[in-house]
């Protein structure tokens, strides 16, 4: 079953894009634009790892779930992943890998489906 988006995909294409082009300048972008951004990416994670088995959560701007499995239906879910927008991004678009990821300390993934790595990047963005 195909998840239903929120976000326009040329407008979450266009506020990736845009978040990269600051990224590269190692400039920050307008908030409206990292939160379009967060979240396009969470929903590209969620189309292209469907299942409800993994929650990530990237606050303040968005969660998901993913990855297929058994389905947590009450209190903290046994496979969580979050981690701050930025880092989001860049794992994302491919300019940190899932390793480099955990070794920064902002990454924390906890259960046995919690490794992202598999389905990273998402978009490819120099």
């Amino acid at each position: 079953m195909a998840i239903k988006r929120r976000i326009d995909e040329a407008e979450g294409r266009a506020a990736l894009r845009e978040w990269a082009g600051a990224y590269r300048e190692s400039s920050k972008p307008a908030r409206p634009v990292l939160a379009m951004a967060v979240r396009f990416a969470l929903e590209e994670l969620a189309s292209k790892a469907e299942g409800n088995s993994v929650e990530v959560r990237v606050p303040p701007f968005g969660v998901t779930q993913c990855i297929p499995g058994p389905r947590h239906t009450r209190g903290t879910p046994p496979n969580v992943v979050e981690m701050p927008a930025e880092l989001w991004l860049c794992l994302a678009t491919g300019n940190t890998t899932w390793d480099e990821a955990l070794q920064t300390g902002q990454l924390h993934a906890s259960g046995l489906r919690a490794d992202l790595s598999a389905h990273l990047p998402l978009i490819e963005y120099p």
